[in-house]
Protein backbone atom coordinates (compact mmCIF):
# COMPACT_ATOMS: atom_id res chain seq x y z
CA UNK A 1 0.00 0.00 0.00
CA UNK A 2 2.38 2.64 -1.19
CA UNK A 3 1.29 6.01 -0.19
CA UNK A 4 2.45 10.00 -1.14
CA UNK A 5 4.67 11.16 1.63
CA UNK A 6 4.76 14.88 0.41
CA UNK A 7 1.68 16.86 1.27
CA UNK A 8 1.65 19.31 -1.78
CA UNK A 9 2.30 16.39 -4.19
CA UNK A 10 -0.16 14.26 -2.59
CA UNK A 11 -2.69 16.86 -2.91
CA UNK A 12 -2.06 17.52 -6.64
CA UNK A 13 -2.17 13.44 -7.36
CA UNK A 14 -5.72 13.63 -6.01
CA UNK A 15 -6.96 16.46 -8.00
CA UNK A 16 -5.58 14.75 -11.17
CA UNK A 17 -7.90 11.89 -9.50
CA UNK A 18 -4.70 9.56 -9.69
CA UNK A 19 -4.80 8.92 -5.72
CA UNK A 20 -7.02 7.26 -3.23
CA UNK A 21 -7.79 8.24 0.20
CA UNK A 22 -8.38 5.55 2.70
CA UNK A 23 -11.55 6.15 4.62
CA UNK A 24 -11.46 3.58 8.02
CA UNK A 25 -13.05 6.34 10.08
CA UNK A 26 -16.33 5.61 8.07
CA UNK A 27 -18.43 3.01 8.02
CA UNK A 28 -21.72 1.74 5.72
CA UNK A 29 -25.61 0.64 7.25
CA UNK A 30 -28.28 -0.45 5.53
CA UNK A 31 -32.25 0.32 5.46
CA UNK A 32 -34.52 -2.19 3.46
CA UNK A 33 -38.02 -3.13 2.86
CA UNK A 34 -40.73 -0.92 1.02
CA UNK A 35 -41.59 1.80 3.61
CA UNK A 36 -37.76 2.62 3.57
CA UNK A 37 -37.59 5.95 2.17
CA UNK A 38 -41.14 6.79 3.78
CA UNK A 39 -39.66 5.63 6.96
CA UNK A 40 -35.90 7.64 6.64
CA UNK A 41 -37.85 10.75 5.42
CA UNK A 42 -39.67 11.13 8.69
CA UNK A 43 -36.75 11.28 10.61
CA UNK A 44 -33.93 12.87 9.17
CA UNK A 45 -33.55 16.34 7.70
CA UNK A 46 -33.29 15.51 4.35
CA UNK A 47 -36.44 15.07 1.47
CA UNK A 48 -35.85 11.79 1.31
CA UNK A 49 -39.04 10.64 0.25
CA UNK A 50 -38.09 10.54 -3.45
CA UNK A 51 -35.05 9.52 -3.48
CA UNK A 52 -34.13 8.27 -7.44
CA UNK A 53 -31.91 5.11 -7.37
CA UNK A 54 -28.16 6.53 -7.57
CA UNK A 55 -29.03 9.62 -6.36
CA UNK A 56 -26.48 11.08 -3.71
CA UNK A 57 -27.95 12.96 -0.50
CA UNK A 58 -26.66 14.29 2.57
CA UNK A 59 -28.66 14.32 5.61
CA UNK A 60 -28.42 14.79 9.47
CA UNK A 61 -29.77 13.13 11.94
CA UNK A 62 -31.07 15.46 15.11
CA UNK A 63 -31.85 15.44 18.84
CA UNK A 64 -35.26 17.18 19.70
CA UNK A 65 -32.88 20.38 20.69
CA UNK A 66 -31.72 20.34 16.51
CA UNK A 67 -28.23 19.72 17.27
CA UNK A 68 -26.20 17.16 15.06
CA UNK A 69 -25.66 14.08 16.19
CA UNK A 70 -24.98 12.18 13.03
CA UNK A 71 -23.99 13.18 9.51
CA UNK A 72 -24.98 10.91 6.70
CA UNK A 73 -24.02 10.12 3.29
CA UNK A 74 -27.20 8.69 1.83
CA UNK A 75 -28.04 6.98 -1.69
CA UNK A 76 -30.52 3.83 -2.66
CA UNK A 77 -30.11 1.40 -4.73
CA UNK A 78 -33.78 0.17 -5.46
CA UNK A 79 -33.88 -2.20 -2.84
CA UNK A 80 -31.70 -1.00 -0.01
CA UNK A 81 -31.05 2.46 1.91
CA UNK A 82 -27.05 2.91 1.97
CA UNK A 83 -26.05 4.72 5.03
CA UNK A 84 -22.50 6.05 5.10
CA UNK A 85 -21.41 7.50 8.28
CA UNK A 86 -18.68 7.90 11.01
CA UNK A 87 -17.68 5.00 13.18
CA UNK A 88 -18.04 7.02 16.26
CA UNK A 89 -21.77 7.64 15.77
CA UNK A 90 -22.67 4.48 14.53
CA UNK A 91 -23.77 2.74 18.11
CA UNK A 92 -25.96 5.54 18.78
CA UNK A 93 -27.82 5.87 15.25
CA UNK A 94 -27.99 2.13 14.52
CA UNK A 95 -29.73 1.73 18.31
CA UNK A 96 -31.88 4.76 17.42
CA UNK A 97 -33.28 3.86 14.09
CA UNK A 98 -33.62 -0.05 15.59
CA UNK A 99 -36.04 1.61 18.05
CA UNK A 100 -37.63 3.96 15.16
CA UNK A 101 -39.16 1.32 13.65
CA UNK A 102 -42.39 0.33 15.32
CA UNK A 103 -44.61 -1.15 12.29
CA UNK A 104 -43.01 0.32 9.94
CA UNK A 105 -41.99 -2.35 6.96
CA UNK A 106 -37.90 -1.48 6.99
CA UNK A 107 -35.16 -3.31 8.40
CA UNK A 108 -32.03 -2.19 9.91
CA UNK A 109 -28.58 -3.74 8.81
CA UNK A 110 -25.41 -3.09 10.62
CA UNK A 111 -22.60 -3.76 7.68
CA UNK A 112 -19.68 -2.63 9.06
CA UNK A 113 -17.83 -5.58 9.19
CA UNK A 114 -18.83 -6.23 5.37
CA UNK A 115 -17.97 -3.01 3.43
CA UNK A 116 -14.92 -0.65 3.60
CA UNK A 117 -14.95 3.03 2.37
CA UNK A 118 -12.26 4.70 0.43
CA UNK A 119 -12.52 7.95 -1.17
CA UNK A 120 -11.40 9.35 -4.75
CA UNK A 121 -11.68 12.62 -6.40
CA UNK A 122 -13.94 13.65 -9.09
CA UNK A 123 -14.88 10.28 -10.28
CA UNK A 124 -15.63 6.95 -8.99
CA UNK A 125 -13.06 4.08 -8.50
CA UNK A 126 -12.06 2.47 -11.37
CA UNK A 127 -9.38 -0.68 -10.54
CA UNK A 128 -12.31 -2.11 -8.77
CA UNK A 129 -16.46 -1.90 -9.58
CA UNK A 130 -17.37 -0.17 -5.86
CA UNK A 131 -20.90 -1.83 -4.01
CA UNK A 132 -21.91 1.49 -4.19
CA UNK A 133 -21.17 5.02 -4.65
CA UNK A 134 -21.85 8.47 -2.85
CA UNK A 135 -21.05 12.06 -4.68
CA UNK A 136 -20.94 14.75 -2.19
CA UNK A 137 -23.26 17.34 -3.20
CA UNK A 138 -21.69 20.79 -1.49
CA UNK A 139 -20.51 22.68 -4.17
CA UNK A 140 -24.71 23.72 -5.13
CA UNK A 141 -27.03 24.54 -2.90
CA UNK A 142 -29.49 21.27 -3.09
CA UNK A 143 -33.25 21.49 -4.19
CA UNK A 144 -35.02 22.82 -0.62
CA UNK A 145 -31.69 24.20 1.39
CA UNK A 146 -30.29 27.44 1.61
CA UNK A 147 -26.68 28.69 1.60
CA UNK A 148 -25.77 31.63 4.12
CA UNK A 149 -22.51 32.63 2.62
CA UNK A 150 -21.15 32.63 -0.97
CA UNK A 151 -20.21 29.66 -2.59
CA UNK A 152 -16.84 28.40 -2.05
CA UNK A 153 -14.15 28.99 -5.05
CA UNK A 154 -12.71 25.82 -4.42
CA UNK A 155 -13.19 22.77 -6.41
CA UNK A 156 -14.64 20.41 -4.25
CA UNK A 157 -15.78 16.77 -6.40
CA UNK A 158 -15.17 14.31 -2.94
CA UNK A 159 -16.50 10.72 -4.13
CA UNK A 160 -16.92 8.01 -1.67
CA UNK A 161 -16.69 4.27 -2.84
CA UNK A 162 -18.46 1.50 -0.77
CA UNK A 163 -16.22 -1.72 -1.26
CA UNK A 164 -16.13 -5.23 -0.02
CA UNK A 165 -13.72 -6.52 2.30
CA UNK A 166 -12.59 -8.81 -0.38
CA UNK A 167 -11.87 -5.91 -2.70
CA UNK A 168 -10.60 -3.77 -0.60
CA UNK A 169 -8.13 -5.96 0.09
CA UNK A 170 -7.25 -6.83 -3.25
CA UNK A 171 -7.08 -3.14 -3.90
CA UNK A 172 -4.37 -2.10 -0.46
CA UNK A 173 -2.48 -5.46 -2.19
CA UNK A 174 -2.00 -3.88 -5.84
CA UNK A 175 1.28 -2.22 -6.10
CA UNK A 176 0.71 0.37 -8.71
CA UNK A 177 -1.86 2.18 -6.89
CA UNK A 178 -1.18 5.51 -4.81
CA UNK A 179 -2.57 6.20 -1.98
CA UNK A 180 -3.00 10.08 -0.39
CA UNK A 181 -3.17 10.60 3.15
CA UNK A 182 -6.42 12.09 5.01
CA UNK A 183 -4.22 15.53 5.50
CA UNK A 184 -4.44 15.77 1.81
CA UNK A 185 -7.72 15.88 1.67
CA UNK A 186 -8.55 17.89 4.35
CA UNK A 187 -6.50 20.48 2.77
CA UNK A 188 -8.72 20.33 0.02
CA UNK A 189 -12.03 20.29 2.20
CA UNK A 190 -10.67 23.17 3.80
CA UNK A 191 -10.27 25.68 1.13
CA UNK A 192 -13.76 24.30 0.00
CA UNK A 193 -15.22 25.63 3.24
CA UNK A 194 -16.70 21.79 3.69
CA UNK A 195 -17.86 21.07 7.56
CA UNK A 196 -16.79 17.23 8.59
CA UNK A 197 -16.96 15.64 11.28
CA UNK A 198 -14.25 17.14 13.29
CA UNK A 199 -16.41 20.68 13.19
CA UNK A 200 -19.09 19.26 15.03
CA UNK A 201 -19.67 19.17 18.89
CA UNK A 202 -22.59 18.19 21.39
CA UNK A 203 -23.86 22.21 20.78
CA UNK A 204 -23.45 22.35 16.61
CA UNK A 205 -26.66 23.61 14.57
CA UNK A 206 -26.88 23.27 10.91
CA UNK A 207 -26.85 26.80 10.56
CA UNK A 208 -23.48 27.31 12.27
CA UNK A 209 -21.86 24.95 9.59
CA UNK A 210 -23.56 26.08 6.89
CA UNK A 211 -25.25 22.77 6.57
CA UNK A 212 -28.89 23.96 5.42
CA UNK A 213 -27.01 24.47 1.69
CA UNK A 214 -26.43 20.41 1.04
CA UNK A 215 -27.82 18.42 4.41
CA UNK A 216 -31.77 20.22 5.13
CA UNK A 217 -34.39 20.24 3.02
CA UNK A 218 -36.18 23.50 4.51
CA UNK A 219 -39.69 22.37 3.37
CA UNK A 220 -40.48 18.86 4.28
CA UNK A 221 -42.51 17.38 6.93
CA UNK A 222 -41.71 16.59 10.70
CA UNK A 223 -38.55 15.21 11.93
CA UNK A 224 -36.92 15.37 15.06
CA UNK A 225 -35.09 19.01 16.08
CA UNK A 226 -37.01 20.52 12.37
CA UNK A 227 -38.28 23.11 15.45
CA UNK A 228 -34.93 24.45 16.09
CA UNK A 229 -34.08 24.33 12.40
CA UNK A 230 -37.31 26.20 11.30
CA UNK A 231 -37.26 28.99 14.57
CA UNK A 232 -33.42 29.99 13.82
CA UNK A 233 -33.43 30.06 10.06
CA UNK A 234 -36.85 32.08 10.47
CA UNK A 235 -36.90 34.17 13.56
CA UNK A 236 -33.35 34.21 14.92
CA UNK A 237 -29.49 34.12 14.24
CA UNK A 238 -27.09 30.87 15.19
CA UNK A 239 -24.86 31.39 17.85
CA UNK A 240 -21.70 30.35 16.26
CA UNK A 241 -20.48 30.77 12.77
CA UNK A 242 -18.13 28.29 10.64
CA UNK A 243 -15.38 30.84 8.79
CA UNK A 244 -11.71 29.43 6.97
CA UNK A 245 -9.20 31.04 8.50
CA UNK A 246 -5.52 32.12 6.53
CA UNK A 247 -3.22 31.59 8.78
CA UNK A 248 0.53 33.70 9.53
CA UNK A 249 3.03 30.79 8.14
CA UNK A 250 5.86 33.17 8.98
CA UNK A 251 6.56 31.41 12.05
CA UNK A 252 6.50 28.13 10.28
CA UNK A 253 4.05 27.00 13.23
CA UNK A 254 1.04 25.09 12.69
CA UNK A 255 -1.77 25.52 15.06
CA UNK A 256 -4.01 22.09 16.43
CA UNK A 257 -7.61 21.40 16.25
CA UNK A 258 -8.97 22.48 19.47
CA UNK A 259 -6.57 25.55 19.67
CA UNK A 260 -8.73 28.50 20.97
CA UNK A 261 -9.69 31.82 18.96
CA UNK A 262 -9.34 35.26 19.94
CA UNK A 263 -9.16 39.03 18.58
CA UNK A 264 -5.83 39.96 17.93
CA UNK A 265 -6.46 43.37 19.69
CA UNK A 266 -7.89 41.77 22.26
CA UNK A 267 -4.52 39.43 23.14
CA UNK A 268 -1.94 41.89 22.50
CA UNK A 269 -4.37 44.59 25.01
CA UNK A 270 -3.96 41.40 27.64
CA UNK A 271 -7.52 41.01 28.05
CA UNK A 272 -8.18 38.01 24.89
CA UNK A 273 -11.19 36.71 25.76
CA UNK A 274 -12.41 33.09 23.92
CA UNK A 275 -14.25 33.63 20.70
CA UNK A 276 -14.22 29.97 19.52
CA UNK A 277 -12.01 26.86 18.80
CA UNK A 278 -10.06 25.68 15.76
CA UNK A 279 -11.72 22.59 14.27
CA UNK A 280 -9.33 21.73 11.05
CA UNK A 281 -6.21 22.70 10.18
CA UNK A 282 -4.37 22.14 7.09
CA UNK A 283 -1.17 23.44 4.82
CA UNK A 284 -2.77 23.81 1.18
CA UNK A 285 -0.91 23.62 -2.07
CA UNK A 286 -1.97 26.92 -2.98
CA UNK A 287 -3.24 28.83 -0.42
CA UNK A 288 -0.69 27.69 2.26
CA UNK A 289 -1.62 27.10 5.96
CA UNK A 290 -5.18 27.80 6.01
CA UNK A 291 -7.60 26.20 8.91
CA UNK A 292 -11.62 26.31 9.67
CA UNK A 293 -12.53 27.21 12.81
CA UNK A 294 -15.89 27.79 14.72
CA UNK A 295 -16.41 30.80 16.03
CA UNK A 296 -18.87 33.52 18.07
CA UNK A 297 -21.74 35.10 15.56
CA UNK A 298 -20.88 38.52 16.62
CA UNK A 299 -17.08 38.43 16.06
CA UNK A 300 -16.58 40.89 13.02
CA UNK A 301 -16.46 39.02 9.70
CA UNK A 302 -13.22 41.83 9.30
CA UNK A 303 -11.48 41.61 12.45
CA UNK A 304 -7.87 40.11 12.59
CA UNK A 305 -7.76 36.26 14.84
CA UNK A 306 -5.18 35.02 16.56
CA UNK A 307 -5.06 31.04 17.55
CA UNK A 308 -3.45 30.31 21.10
CA UNK A 309 -2.32 26.82 21.88
CA UNK A 310 1.16 25.03 22.93
CA UNK A 311 2.87 27.34 20.75
CA UNK A 312 3.34 31.48 19.58
CA UNK A 313 0.12 33.02 19.22
CA UNK A 314 -0.62 33.10 15.33
CA UNK A 315 -2.16 35.93 12.87
CA UNK A 316 -5.07 35.06 11.24
CA UNK A 317 -7.60 36.82 8.41
CA UNK A 318 -10.91 35.71 8.19
CA UNK A 319 -12.82 34.17 4.92
CA UNK A 320 -16.62 34.55 5.68
CA UNK A 321 -18.10 31.80 5.28
CA UNK A 322 -21.40 32.00 7.43
CA UNK A 323 -21.91 35.34 7.77
CA UNK A 324 -22.71 37.25 10.90
CA UNK A 325 -26.31 38.29 10.08
CA UNK A 326 -26.95 34.44 9.08
CA UNK A 327 -30.71 33.20 9.82
CA UNK A 328 -33.99 35.61 10.10
CA UNK A 329 -34.99 35.26 6.48
CA UNK A 330 -38.27 35.29 7.47
CA UNK A 331 -37.15 39.37 8.34
CA UNK A 332 -40.55 40.30 10.52
CA UNK A 333 -40.71 43.23 12.49
CA UNK A 334 -39.35 43.69 15.50
CA UNK A 335 -42.10 44.04 18.43
CA UNK A 336 -42.53 47.48 20.37
CA UNK A 337 -42.69 47.32 24.08
CA UNK A 338 -46.60 46.86 23.76
CA UNK A 339 -46.19 43.59 21.21
CA UNK A 340 -46.82 45.78 18.52
CA UNK A 341 -44.50 45.48 15.45
CA UNK A 342 -42.18 48.70 15.58
CA UNK A 343 -42.39 50.53 12.47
Amino acid sequence: MPSITNPIAAQRSLLASKALVDQPQLCVLGVSGEDRLVWLHSLLSQNLRNLQPGQSVEALALDANGHIESLLNVTDDGEQTWLITDRQDADRLLDWLRKMVFRSKVKVVDLREEFHVVATWAEALTALTPAHTWVDPWSAPVPGGHRYGQAPTEPWAFVLNVLTIADYATLIADASIEWAPQSALDALRVAAHRPGRTEVDEKSIPHELDLLASAVHLSKGCYRGQETVAKVHNLGHPPRRLVLLHLDGSNHIHPEVGDEVVLLEDFEAGNATVRGRVTSVAQHHEMGPIALAVIGRTVPGEATLAVLGQHEPVAANQEVIVPTDAGKVANLPRPGLLGKPRR
